[in-house]
Protein backbone atom coordinates (compact mmCIF):
# COMPACT_ATOMS: atom_id res chain seq x y z
CA UNK A 1 0.00 0.00 0.00
CA UNK A 2 1.11 3.69 -0.85
CA UNK A 3 1.94 6.06 1.81
CA UNK A 4 1.23 9.12 1.57
CA UNK A 5 0.79 12.14 4.30
CA UNK A 6 -1.79 14.83 4.21
CA UNK A 7 -1.83 18.01 6.14
CA UNK A 8 -5.15 19.93 6.80
CA UNK A 9 -6.39 22.94 8.12
CA UNK A 10 -9.70 24.94 8.45
CA UNK A 11 -10.64 28.24 9.33
CA UNK A 12 -13.73 30.51 9.79
CA UNK A 13 -13.86 34.34 9.80
CA UNK A 14 -16.83 34.07 12.78
CA UNK A 15 -18.25 31.01 14.06
CA UNK A 16 -20.68 30.79 12.15
CA UNK A 17 -19.43 32.90 9.06
CA UNK A 18 -17.34 32.45 5.73
CA UNK A 19 -14.90 29.85 5.97
CA UNK A 20 -12.42 28.13 4.26
CA UNK A 21 -10.21 24.37 4.41
CA UNK A 22 -7.29 23.78 2.98
CA UNK A 23 -4.67 20.69 2.25
CA UNK A 24 -1.57 19.15 1.20
CA UNK A 25 -1.13 15.84 -0.05
CA UNK A 26 3.01 14.65 0.07
CA UNK A 27 3.37 11.55 -2.15
CA UNK A 28 6.82 10.93 -3.13
CA UNK A 29 8.00 14.46 -2.34
CA UNK A 30 5.40 15.39 -4.48
CA UNK A 31 2.89 17.92 -3.07
CA UNK A 32 -0.31 18.84 -4.18
CA UNK A 33 -2.69 21.58 -2.15
CA UNK A 34 -6.29 21.81 -2.43
CA UNK A 35 -8.92 24.49 -0.44
CA UNK A 36 -12.18 25.61 -1.34
CA UNK A 37 -14.76 27.29 1.03
CA UNK A 38 -18.27 28.01 2.14
CA UNK A 39 -20.14 30.80 2.61
CA UNK A 40 -21.59 30.43 5.82
CA UNK A 41 -20.38 27.40 8.01
CA UNK A 42 -18.56 26.59 10.68
CA UNK A 43 -14.55 26.37 12.24
CA UNK A 44 -15.74 22.59 12.82
CA UNK A 45 -17.32 21.91 9.44
CA UNK A 46 -14.34 23.15 7.34
CA UNK A 47 -11.94 21.20 9.55
CA UNK A 48 -13.50 18.03 8.77
CA UNK A 49 -14.14 19.04 5.04
CA UNK A 50 -10.43 19.64 4.83
CA UNK A 51 -10.02 15.74 5.87
CA UNK A 52 -12.20 14.81 3.75
CA UNK A 53 -11.54 16.56 0.56
CA UNK A 54 -8.11 15.52 0.91
CA UNK A 55 -8.88 11.48 1.29
CA UNK A 56 -11.14 11.78 -1.31
CA UNK A 57 -8.20 13.23 -3.91
CA UNK A 58 -6.45 10.25 -3.35
CA UNK A 59 -6.62 7.91 -6.47
CA UNK A 60 -6.48 4.91 -4.81
CA UNK A 61 -6.06 2.98 -1.49
CA UNK A 62 -3.32 4.46 0.71
CA UNK A 63 -1.77 4.27 3.74
CA UNK A 64 -1.98 7.99 5.06
CA UNK A 65 -0.37 9.60 8.28
CA UNK A 66 -3.15 12.72 8.33
CA UNK A 67 -2.02 15.64 10.53
CA UNK A 68 -4.71 18.60 11.79
CA UNK A 69 -4.60 21.29 14.19
CA UNK A 70 -7.85 20.10 15.02
CA UNK A 71 -8.38 18.16 18.08
CA UNK A 72 -12.38 17.51 17.14
CA UNK A 73 -11.28 15.25 14.50
CA UNK A 74 -8.19 13.43 15.79
CA UNK A 75 -9.74 13.25 19.28
CA UNK A 76 -12.83 11.70 17.19
CA UNK A 77 -11.13 8.65 15.63
CA UNK A 78 -7.41 8.42 18.04
CA UNK A 79 -10.07 8.37 21.43
CA UNK A 80 -12.82 6.26 19.66
CA UNK A 81 -15.32 9.17 19.72
CA UNK A 82 -16.74 8.06 16.47
CA UNK A 83 -17.08 4.13 16.84
CA UNK A 84 -19.49 4.66 20.19
CA UNK A 85 -21.42 7.46 18.00
CA UNK A 86 -22.59 4.68 15.46
CA UNK A 87 -22.98 2.10 18.10
CA UNK A 88 -25.50 4.58 19.58
CA UNK A 89 -27.19 4.99 16.34
CA UNK A 90 -25.08 8.75 15.68
CA UNK A 91 -25.85 9.80 19.32
CA UNK A 92 -23.47 11.69 21.44
CA UNK A 93 -22.06 10.11 25.51
CA UNK A 94 -24.99 12.61 26.84
CA UNK A 95 -27.56 11.38 24.16
CA UNK A 96 -27.31 14.31 21.84
CA UNK A 97 -27.43 14.18 18.01
CA UNK A 98 -24.24 14.61 16.58
CA UNK A 99 -23.22 17.41 15.02
CA UNK A 100 -22.26 17.36 11.36
CA UNK A 101 -23.67 13.82 10.95
CA UNK A 102 -23.15 13.75 7.60
CA UNK A 103 -19.80 14.55 7.09
CA UNK A 104 -18.37 12.25 10.03
CA UNK A 105 -20.17 9.40 7.62
CA UNK A 106 -18.30 10.74 4.56
CA UNK A 107 -15.10 10.96 6.53
CA UNK A 108 -15.79 7.68 8.45
CA UNK A 109 -16.40 5.57 4.97
CA UNK A 110 -13.51 7.11 3.46
CA UNK A 111 -11.54 6.04 6.56
CA UNK A 112 -12.53 2.21 5.44
CA UNK A 113 -11.02 3.06 1.95
CA UNK A 114 -7.71 4.29 3.26
CA UNK A 115 -5.46 3.01 6.56
CA UNK A 116 -5.54 6.67 8.15
CA UNK A 117 -3.35 7.06 11.37
CA UNK A 118 -4.97 10.65 12.15
CA UNK A 119 -1.95 13.01 14.39
CA UNK A 120 -2.32 16.06 16.40
CA UNK A 121 0.01 18.67 15.42
CA UNK A 122 0.15 22.72 17.43
CA UNK A 123 -1.69 25.30 15.36
CA UNK A 124 -0.20 28.46 14.29
CA UNK A 125 3.42 27.03 15.50
CA UNK A 126 6.36 26.21 13.70
CA UNK A 127 4.96 23.09 11.26
CA UNK A 128 5.44 24.23 7.92
CA UNK A 129 3.01 23.08 5.89
CA UNK A 130 0.19 23.42 8.75
CA UNK A 131 0.76 27.14 8.61
CA UNK A 132 0.45 26.87 4.77
CA UNK A 133 -2.81 25.03 4.74
CA UNK A 134 -3.68 27.25 7.71
CA UNK A 135 -3.12 29.96 4.40
CA UNK A 136 -5.01 28.29 2.25
CA UNK A 137 -8.05 28.07 4.20
CA UNK A 138 -7.57 31.85 4.72
CA UNK A 139 -7.32 32.28 1.25
CA UNK A 140 -10.07 30.41 0.26
CA UNK A 141 -12.04 32.34 2.18
CA UNK A 142 -10.70 35.80 0.58
CA UNK A 143 -11.95 34.31 -2.88
CA UNK A 144 -15.32 33.78 -1.65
Amino acid sequence: MEKVSIYTDGACSGNPGPGGWGCILIYNNNNKELSGGKRDTTNNIMEITAVIEGLKALKFPCEVDLYSDSAYVVNCFNQGWIYNWIKKGWKTASNDPVKNKELWEELYNLTKIHKVSFHKVKGHADNEYNNKCDELARNAISNL
